[in-house]
């Protein structure tokens, strides 16, 4: 997981689109795949770190929770419906939005374009 979330922060900062969108984001936000968590330090719509927990101390301002298989899906080139979004996910009962949801809802656009770049790079490989 920690190389996929690499070659994530290595699109991003390599996309202006998402930079400018997400220019006011400086946050950390949780996500947690089959209780593996990873803490993710934006600043200036950037992914600064990639830090492993699991961590008491490192705070966060909200956490995406999920399973890796539903997360293969969703990053798939063309996902099964309800995989489709991170809230397709919720509703489906395979993901979980914790934490401060009006910073989430704030940022929507940048986290979701974020948490879909494998599934756009994933396209460029076929």
């Amino acid at each position: 997981m920690i190389d996929q979330l690499a070659m994530m922060q290595a699109r991003l900062n390599a996309t202006p689109h998402l930079l400018r969108l997400g220019r006011l984001f400086c946050e950390t936000v949780l996500l947690s795949v089959d209780g593996d968590e990873y803490y993710l330090t934006f600043e200036k719509g950037r992914l600064e770190a990639i830090t492993p927990g699991p961590s008491r101390k490192t705070p966060y301002r909200f956490a995406l929770l999920t399973d890796a298989e539903a997360l293969a899906e969703f990053w798939r080139p063309v996902p099964k419906p309800g995989f489709h979004d991170l809230f397709g996910l919720v509703k489906m009962g395979r993901g979980q939005v914790a934490g401060d949801i009006l910073s989430l809802v704030k940022n929507l656009r940048f986290f979701k374009e974020f948490m879909a770049l494998p599934r756009e790079m994933a396209k460029e490989a076929a």
